[in-house]
């Protein structure tokens, strides 16, 4: 008997279900951002605005802190990440045990081994996903520190416009990757519903679709931070 036959259609519905969602949040994100205001290009024009101020000071010490706890910040998911991921693979070898616990929960179903290890392997991705886009925001915040310690002095107004359109597409793009980080983490914890029944699965994975874009889109974080259609000077 093929082990792959104790995969329901079901289950193979959910996982489906799950990849379209985040797939397609994703490629309607970078669309909609296009033509519709987001918490991330609305900050992206704080962030202009940052790296001109930055231009103007003297002292840059504090634009250097700025970017430190920017860099503790994604640090610490980073190091969760790998956690997270041990963890998960350890659990692969109490699959018994941890079989077990999920079973006393309500709806749950005794789950074959081989589905229990896809559903495993899928945690297991989407946080080895995160930990890469993780890893490389934080190389790029790096290079941001560079990029302010080699700034051109307060004085050399004619390369501050260029120079600071360049650092803020940098810090833009870094932060880009910690948000898709971030959103594998949400859509990571709807997968864990799996565990218990592939339809609470497909509900908790439009959940977090929704909860996504209602904070991106719809939040009151949004609305503070874009009060105005007046450009930041």
């Amino acid at each position: 008997m093929n082990p792959f036959d104790a995969i329901g259609t079901l289950d193979l519905s959910a996982m489906l279900w799950f990849f379209l969602c985040w797939v397609g949040y994703a490629i309607y994100y970078d669309h909609h951002s296009k033509t519709s205001k987001s918490l991330l290009t609305v900050m992206d024009g704080f962030r202009i605005n940052w790296m001109r101020e930055m231009l103007r000071r003297e002292n840059r010490m504090m634009d250097e802190t700025l970017i430190g706890n920017l860099l503790r910040s994604i640090t610490f998911f980073a190091s969760t990440s790998i956690l997270l991921i041990l963890g998960l693979v350890t659990l692969l070898k109490y699959r018994e045990e941890a079989s077990q616990i999920f079973i006393t929960l309500p709806l749950a179903e005794q789950t074959p081994p081989i589905l229990w290890e896809l559903k495993t392997f899928l945690l297991i991705l989407i946080f080895v996903y995160a930990f890469f886009k993780y890893t490389w925001s934080l190389r790029q915040y790096n290079y941001a520190c560079i990029l302010v310690g080699s700034a051109p002095a307060r004085d050399r107004i004619e390369l501050h416009e260029a120079y600071a359109q360049r650092g803020a597409r940098l810090v833009s793009n870094a932060a880009r990757h910690f948000n898709m980080g971030l959103r594998s983490y949400y859509f990571g914890f709807a997968a864990m519903s799996w565990f218990i029944h592939p339809i609470l699965f497909m509900l908790a994975t439009l959940w977090v679709v929704i909860v996504v874009y209602r904070r991106e889109f719809q939040s009151k974080t949004l609305e503070y931070l874009a009060h105005t259609d007046e450009p930041i000077a």
